[in-house]
Protein backbone atom coordinates (compact mmCIF):
# COMPACT_ATOMS: atom_id res chain seq x y z
CA UNK A 1 0.00 0.00 0.00
CA UNK A 2 1.30 3.40 -0.78
CA UNK A 3 0.49 6.86 1.00
CA UNK A 4 1.27 10.13 0.17
CA UNK A 5 4.14 10.33 2.05
CA UNK A 6 5.99 7.39 0.03
CA UNK A 7 7.85 9.62 -2.58
CA UNK A 8 9.39 11.77 -0.33
CA UNK A 9 10.25 9.33 1.87
CA UNK A 10 11.67 7.57 -0.80
CA UNK A 11 13.93 10.54 -1.69
CA UNK A 12 15.03 11.00 1.67
CA UNK A 13 15.50 7.02 1.88
CA UNK A 14 17.95 7.07 -1.08
CA UNK A 15 20.06 9.52 0.26
CA UNK A 16 20.23 7.84 3.52
CA UNK A 17 21.24 4.47 1.77
CA UNK A 18 24.56 5.90 0.02
CA UNK A 19 25.42 8.26 2.97
CA UNK A 20 28.76 8.52 4.52
CA UNK A 21 29.03 11.40 6.53
CA UNK A 22 30.17 9.48 9.52
CA UNK A 23 32.50 6.31 9.44
CA UNK A 24 29.40 4.15 9.93
CA UNK A 25 28.34 4.48 6.82
CA UNK A 26 32.24 2.39 5.73
CA UNK A 27 30.60 -0.18 8.22
CA UNK A 28 27.31 -1.17 7.76
CA UNK A 29 26.03 -4.21 5.88
CA UNK A 30 22.60 -2.18 5.27
CA UNK A 31 21.33 1.08 6.34
CA UNK A 32 18.19 0.64 8.02
CA UNK A 33 15.75 3.54 7.20
CA UNK A 34 12.19 3.21 8.63
CA UNK A 35 9.84 0.04 8.83
CA UNK A 36 6.35 0.24 9.49
CA UNK A 37 3.22 2.18 7.83
CA UNK A 38 4.11 5.82 6.71
CA UNK A 39 1.18 8.06 8.25
CA UNK A 40 0.60 11.49 10.26
CA UNK A 41 -0.89 9.96 14.13
CA UNK A 42 2.11 8.26 15.67
CA UNK A 43 5.84 7.27 14.79
CA UNK A 44 8.22 5.31 17.31
CA UNK A 45 11.68 6.53 17.22
CA UNK A 46 14.29 3.77 18.53
CA UNK A 47 17.72 4.28 19.54
CA UNK A 48 20.32 2.83 16.88
CA UNK A 49 20.40 -0.42 14.37
CA UNK A 50 21.67 -3.50 16.23
CA UNK A 51 23.04 -7.14 14.80
CA UNK A 52 19.73 -8.01 12.99
CA UNK A 53 18.45 -5.15 11.94
CA UNK A 54 21.78 -3.38 10.13
CA UNK A 55 21.64 -7.63 8.24
CA UNK A 56 18.23 -7.07 6.96
CA UNK A 57 17.77 -3.57 6.50
CA UNK A 58 14.76 -2.71 9.20
CA UNK A 59 14.36 -1.53 12.80
CA UNK A 60 13.46 -4.11 15.42
CA UNK A 61 13.76 -7.06 13.80
CA UNK A 62 15.45 -9.06 16.88
CA UNK A 63 14.38 -10.09 19.66
CA UNK A 64 13.65 -6.92 21.17
CA UNK A 65 11.62 -6.04 17.99
CA UNK A 66 9.62 -9.18 18.29
CA UNK A 67 8.51 -7.83 22.11
CA UNK A 68 7.60 -4.30 20.62
CA UNK A 69 5.66 -5.59 18.20
CA UNK A 70 4.07 -8.08 21.34
CA UNK A 71 3.62 -4.55 23.08
CA UNK A 72 1.93 -3.08 20.31
CA UNK A 73 -0.65 -5.48 19.76
CA UNK A 74 -1.56 -5.99 23.32
CA UNK A 75 -3.25 -2.41 22.68
CA UNK A 76 -4.62 -2.91 19.05
CA UNK A 77 -1.43 -1.32 17.21
CA UNK A 78 0.08 -3.01 14.25
CA UNK A 79 3.73 -1.95 12.50
CA UNK A 80 1.62 -2.57 9.03
CA UNK A 81 -1.32 -0.67 9.77
CA UNK A 82 -0.76 1.73 12.16
CA UNK A 83 2.68 2.74 13.40
CA UNK A 84 5.81 4.15 11.33
CA UNK A 85 9.24 3.27 13.09
CA UNK A 86 12.75 4.61 12.58
CA UNK A 87 15.69 5.32 14.66
CA UNK A 88 17.80 8.24 15.96
CA UNK A 89 20.98 6.51 13.63
CA UNK A 90 20.38 4.68 10.16
CA UNK A 91 23.76 2.32 10.47
CA UNK A 92 24.57 0.19 13.56
CA UNK A 93 27.93 1.22 15.58
CA UNK A 94 30.55 -1.11 16.16
CA UNK A 95 29.59 -3.87 19.07
CA UNK A 96 25.65 -2.07 19.83
CA UNK A 97 27.93 0.92 21.52
CA UNK A 98 26.11 4.27 22.24
CA UNK A 99 25.78 6.50 19.38
CA UNK A 100 28.71 8.93 19.59
CA UNK A 101 27.57 12.63 19.09
CA UNK A 102 28.83 13.34 15.85
CA UNK A 103 27.26 10.25 14.41
CA UNK A 104 23.75 11.19 15.73
CA UNK A 105 24.38 14.73 14.11
CA UNK A 106 25.66 13.57 10.99
CA UNK A 107 22.15 11.51 10.36
CA UNK A 108 19.92 13.82 12.34
CA UNK A 109 19.23 15.06 8.71
CA UNK A 110 17.42 11.97 7.60
CA UNK A 111 15.44 11.87 11.20
CA UNK A 112 14.49 15.47 11.03
CA UNK A 113 13.20 14.84 6.89
CA UNK A 114 11.41 11.91 8.68
CA UNK A 115 9.74 14.00 11.18
CA UNK A 116 9.11 17.05 8.47
CA UNK A 117 7.36 14.83 5.85
CA UNK A 118 5.06 13.00 8.64
CA UNK A 119 4.46 15.64 11.03
CA UNK A 120 3.43 12.89 13.59
CA UNK A 121 0.83 13.84 16.44
CA UNK A 122 2.40 11.31 18.73
CA UNK A 123 5.66 10.39 19.09
CA UNK A 124 7.19 7.74 20.98
CA UNK A 125 10.62 7.83 22.04
CA UNK A 126 12.63 4.19 22.26
CA UNK A 127 14.69 3.99 25.18
CA UNK A 128 17.45 6.64 26.08
CA UNK A 129 19.37 7.78 23.56
CA UNK A 130 16.00 8.41 21.35
CA UNK A 131 14.78 10.74 24.58
CA UNK A 132 17.74 12.74 24.80
CA UNK A 133 17.91 13.42 21.34
CA UNK A 134 14.87 15.18 21.87
CA UNK A 135 14.51 16.16 25.57
CA UNK A 136 17.31 18.33 26.97
CA UNK A 137 17.71 16.59 30.34
CA UNK A 138 20.53 13.87 32.60
CA UNK A 139 17.17 12.51 33.97
CA UNK A 140 17.66 8.62 32.86
CA UNK A 141 14.95 6.97 31.40
CA UNK A 142 13.08 5.54 34.09
CA UNK A 143 12.78 8.99 35.18
CA UNK A 144 11.40 10.69 32.06
CA UNK A 145 9.17 7.73 30.94
CA UNK A 146 5.29 7.76 31.05
CA UNK A 147 5.15 11.71 30.96
CA UNK A 148 3.83 13.61 27.48
CA UNK A 149 6.31 16.24 26.11
CA UNK A 150 5.74 19.02 24.03
CA UNK A 151 7.63 17.52 20.88
CA UNK A 152 8.09 19.22 17.15
CA UNK A 153 5.33 19.90 15.23
CA UNK A 154 2.85 20.61 17.51
CA UNK A 155 3.54 16.79 18.60
CA UNK A 156 3.20 14.99 21.71
CA UNK A 157 6.20 12.77 22.82
CA UNK A 158 6.24 10.53 25.39
CA UNK A 159 9.74 7.88 26.19
CA UNK A 160 9.36 4.79 26.83
CA UNK A 161 11.61 1.99 28.09
CA UNK A 162 13.53 0.04 24.80
CA UNK A 163 12.07 -3.79 24.70
CA UNK A 164 15.88 -5.20 25.28
CA UNK A 165 15.81 -3.12 28.85
CA UNK A 166 12.28 -5.10 29.28
CA UNK A 167 13.63 -8.17 28.02
CA UNK A 168 16.68 -7.99 30.82
CA UNK A 169 13.94 -6.86 33.00
CA UNK A 170 11.83 -9.79 33.44
CA UNK A 171 9.44 -9.11 36.63
CA UNK A 172 5.67 -8.46 35.81
CA UNK A 173 5.24 -7.14 39.17
CA UNK A 174 3.18 -3.93 40.51
CA UNK A 175 5.95 -0.94 39.83
CA UNK A 176 8.89 -3.15 37.29
CA UNK A 177 9.65 -2.06 33.97
CA UNK A 178 7.16 -4.04 32.16
CA UNK A 179 4.09 -3.17 34.50
CA UNK A 180 4.86 0.51 34.03
CA UNK A 181 5.24 -0.10 30.27
CA UNK A 182 2.01 -1.48 29.92
CA UNK A 183 0.80 2.07 31.70
CA UNK A 184 2.57 3.59 29.22
CA UNK A 185 1.14 2.12 26.16
CA UNK A 186 -2.13 1.88 27.61
CA UNK A 187 -2.15 5.69 27.59
CA UNK A 188 -0.56 5.77 24.50
CA UNK A 189 -3.74 4.06 22.95
CA UNK A 190 -5.81 6.65 24.84
CA UNK A 191 -4.51 9.45 23.11
CA UNK A 192 -4.19 8.14 19.99
CA UNK A 193 -7.78 7.05 19.79
CA UNK A 194 -8.64 11.09 20.84
CA UNK A 195 -7.31 11.80 17.62
CA UNK A 196 -9.34 12.97 15.05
Amino acid sequence: MTTEFDEKLNAIREKCLNCNKCPLGATKTKSVFSAGIPNSKIMLIGEAPGYYEDQKGEPFVGKAGQLLDKILASVGFSRERDIYICNTLKCRPPENRDPLPEEKAACREYLDAQLEILQPRIILLCGRIAATSFIDTNLGITKLRGKWYEGPYFSKMMPIFHPSYLLRNDSREKGSPKWLMWQDIKEIRRVYDMLE
